[in-house]
């Protein structure tokens, strides 16, 4: 799946309402080109009989123009409110679709790619980057209004001759012509903003995740001299956009002045009144691509976030096959053998690359062929998913959404019943804490998990792993940052729940009350290190 077959599959299940879009924009476009110039021929009529005499003034009949003027204004302005509904609506349901495609496809790239992808860089993605497709959707309705404002504009204009529809139509497309020229033009700078936007997005995320810490050491100057730099490219590179973007503005706003007055002056033989008809209808058809020329203005911005959006879809892989159970699996490590329910421990010194490996059984970090087996197959070759069905992961480093201790838990088990989700609480000894807080489960904790301390929110990823439905248990560092009692208990209840479970573990500790529990172990050497790397 690429973003251009994305977009294409979003058109067609949102082509209800671009149809109504595109109709609701011919509407407003034909409403407004007969609004402007029988105006301009009801002015210019009313003005001569009233110059004739009183006579003259009184046979005029302006109730029928005025009413006509008064529908016309009341059909475009309802129409321009369904178009933007209609466009909209195709555009932000499309929207709504195109992100959780964007994360699915973050998290099925390649390590490299997503590992690659700093916290605000993925969010200009999702959200500044998506926000540029916008315009995919809401501008289709521009070559409907345009097509509809040549139509009516030739129309009404040929009622000047047809010296003055060819003027008029010749300036619209002279006017295209230009723009498409320029086109070029305008879209580095366009890119260059996306970019810019990006680059500020990512450094904002990045300072501000290190804020305490730049607080410690004095560097709150310089952690804003750096966000102050980014912001400053980007104002320049919006700059020479908008420069770029005045000059589309100065060619449509000439291209209208020239329609009318070539319009009015191959006219005049008409009439005054046929002749400001005939200028205004002309002047409102070179008006009418006006939407089409604002598309243009964004090509390169949309340009370069379609090219950042590939990127992420290209790198995705396709899946290998999967074994496709959850059911016991027999892992074979470096030739040895390791049967459902044994307790491993993963053994070796700091650095040597315990995390790495543990992140290679996750899918996170390739692995070495012909290392690893699960179930007669090479880990290797199987997908990320199916190692996530067979490993519940407790990371060393526990990352909470700001969200609820109930939102947290269930990112392992959307589904889970409160009677599960206080289980793997009481199984991580964090149940009491839980339930001391104001609102329970559903007590807010903050960025991060703030509200709870560093030994709290590892048992609360404990507890996230022990919902997981998965044959093995994945837990690099529980203990870390638990003072010697309650460490203690978590390995009791640890123990009580791999008997009453059944569940295979492979630990990464260096608490010798978890260690402990392990019958086995698994080292990890610089070789091991440098195969997984």
């Amino acid at each position: 799946m690429t973003l251009r077959t994305l977009i294409a599959a979003e058109r067609r299940k949102e082509r209800r309402r671009l149809r109504q879009a595109g109709a609701c924009a011919a509407l407003v476009a034909a409403a407004s080109v007969l609004l402007l110039s029988l105006s301009g021929w009801f002015l210019a009529a009313a003005a001569l009989a009233g110059g004739a005499g009183i006579v003259a003034a009184q046979a005029f009949n302006y109730m029928l123009p005025s009413a006509a003027i008064r529908l016309l204004a009341i059909v475009r302005t309802g129409a321009r409110y369904g178009e933007r509904l209609a466009s909209h609506g195709a555009a932000f349901g499309a929207l709504a679709r195109l992100r959780p495609a964007l994360y699915r496809a973050i998290t099925a790239a390649p390590p490299s790619v997503a590992l690659a992808l700093g916290r605000g860089e993925a969010t200009a993605r999702l959200i500044g980057d998506v926000d540029a497709v916008e315009w995919r959707f809401v501008r289709l309705s521009g070559p409907w209004g345009a097509v509809a404002a040549l139509a009516s504009g030739a129309v009404l204009t040929l009622l000047g001759g047809w010296l003055t529809m060819g003027a008029a139509l010749a300036c619209a497309g002279g006017i295209w012509a230009l723009a498409r020229y320029g086109a070029g033009r305008l879209e580095q700078p366009g890119r260059a903003v996306q970019q810019a936007t990006g680059a500020l997005r990512e450094e904002v995320a990045m300072l501000g995740s290190a804020a305490a810490e730049l607080r410690c050491f004095a560097l709150e100057d310089w952690a804003t001299a750096r966000v102050a730099a980014a912001g400053d490219r980007l104002s320049e590179a919006q700059v020479r956009q908008a420069a770029v973007a005045a000059w589309f503005e100065a060619l449509h706003a000439s291209g209208v002045a020239v329609a009318a007055a070539l319009a009015l002056t191959f006219s005049s033989g008409a009439g005054a009144p046929i002749a400001a008809l005939a200028a205004l209808a002309a002047a409102m058809t070179v008006d009418g691509i006006a939407p089409i020329l604002r598309a243009l203005t964004e090509s390169g911005r949309l340009r370069e976030a379609e090219a950042r959006l590939d990127a992420v879809f290209d790198a995705v892989e396709d899946a290998p096959s999967a074994i496709g159970s959850r059911g016991p699996s027999i892992l074979i490590i470096d030739g040895e053998r390791f049967m459902p329910g044994s307790r491993i421990a993963l053994t070796g010194p700091s650095g040597c690359g315990k995390t790495t490996l543990v992140e290679g059984l996750l899918g996170l970090r390739p692995l070495q062929p012909g290392r690893i087996g699960i179930d007669g197959r090479d880990a290797a070759d199987l997908a990320p998913a199916t190692l996530r069905a067979i490993f519940a992961w407790a990371p060393q480093d526990a990352a909470l959404m700001a969200s609820t201790v109930r939102d947290n838990l269930r990112i392992a088990e959307p589904h889970a019943s409160e009677d599960r989700l206080w289980q793997a609480l009481g199984d991580a000894a964090l149940e009491a804490v839980v339930r001391a807080l104001p609102d329970g489960l559903d007590t807010w904790l903050g960025d991060d998990g703030a509200r709870l301390s560093g030994g709290e929110r590892r048992r609360l990823s404990l507890a996230r792993a022990y919902l997981g439905d998965a044959p093995w248990l994945l837990l690099d560092e529980p203990g870390e940052g638990l003072d010697a009692d309650v460490a203690a208990e978590v390995a009791g209840r640890l123990d009580a729940r791999l008997r009453r479970t059944g569940q295979g573990m492979i630990l990464v500790s260096h608490r010798p009350v978890l260690t402990v529990l392990c019958e086995r172990q698994w080292a990890v050497d610089e070789a091991s290190r440098r195969s997984a790397a």
